[in-house]
């Protein structure tokens, strides 16, 4: 019926008027203006920092309607710009470094276009082949793995044939034979031992590992798959900060991090340290851990946060 488009529409504005619009003007501070959040440590199980109060995290970026919400977050000085600087792929990397796999090494060396090269894969085509829905499926694919998904996973996230799903899966398996045997080898080691560990040591714990309940051992086989992925590039951004902010001093600059969202660092910088900014912040970020694949960080800056990002 026609009025369910008007429904969804108006549940999706409803949500950023509540939630963002209202629920940040509630929490700017009267002595400065400004929003502050919270960055908890400890709060999640893979080690990625959490914002809190308000979480800043979860600012739309899909919808523009959402997007628009970032013409709000602007710097906090006059003729000053925001610098946003992110991770390119950092899971999918990591995975490249721990499992080995010479294919997936190779694309990342090469410089190519992961999704394009997955696709290629996949499909079995020339890379001049790939179209644009081709790369939509591949880049759920390889994301997908990470996450242990199933076929039924796929099939629901693209709307396609079960039957369909696997197939993919299992082209992508047997093109990248190194993933295949990373996932099982990293599930066999949670099972003798208990727990994963990232690339930095961190441990997880995963007592349902061998549970005789199907679903618990399922989710904890998944989380081990992915945990040392997704905590390794968790890892890695914070020692980038660390970095960073050790860096910013050297260099006796005005520019201060104000946020990191996951794989993404965002700064205000005056508009005389740009210049200065886009030589040092990717340097720092791609040289924070050494991996057998290159680290690669792309970066825009603008007056608001939505032009930077």
């Amino acid at each position: 019926h026609e009025i369910v488009k008007h429904i969804l529409q108006y549940r999706t504005l409803a949500k950023l008027q509540s939630t963002y619009i209202e629920g940040l003007q509630n929490v700017v501070h009267c002595e400065d203006s400004k929003v502050h959040t919270r960055y908890q440590q400890a709060l999640t199980s893979t080690g990625r920092l959490s914002s809190t109060d308000p979480n800043l995290q979860n600012i739309p970026i899909r919808l523009e309607e959402g997007r628009k919400i970032r013409q709000a977050f602007v710097p906090s000085q006059p003729d000053w710009v925001l610098f946003a600087a992110d991770y390119s792929q950092i899971e999918l990397r990591v995975l490249a470094h721990m499992c080995g796999d010479e294919a997936l090494v190779d694309a990342f060396k090469k410089g190519m276009d992961i999704h394009t090269r997955t696709a290629m894969d996949v499909f079995k085509v020339e890379a001049k082949q790939v179209d644009s829905n081709m790369r939509r499926v591949a880049k759920a694919v390889n994301f997908g793995i990470i996450y242990g998904i199933s076929d039924y996973g796929l099939s629901q996230n693209l709307d396609i044939t079960r039957k369909e799903a696997a197939t993919f899966i299992e082209n992508y398996l047997a093109s990248f034979p190194g993933v295949k045997g990373y996932m099982d080898s990293i599930v066999e080691q949670a099972k003798k031992h208990g727990y994963v560990t990232t690339i930095l040591n961190r441990r997880r714990y995963l007592p349902e590992i061998n549970s005789s309940n199907f679903n618990l051992r399922s989710f904890a086989e998944r989380t081990a798959m992915n945990t040392p992925i997704q905590g390794s590039a968790a890892d890695i951004i914070k020692k980038a900060m660390i970095h960073m902010d050790a860096r910013l001093r050297e260099e006796n600059m005005q520019a201060k991090l104000l946020l990191q969202v996951h794989d993404e660092l965002i700064f205000e910088a005056p508009q005389h340290e740009i210049e200065k900014l886009e030589q040092i912040v990717p340097e720092v970020m791609e040289s924070a851990i050494k991996l057998n694949v290159p680290l690669k960080v792309d970066y825009s800056y603008g007056p608001t946060w939505y032009d930077a990002k």
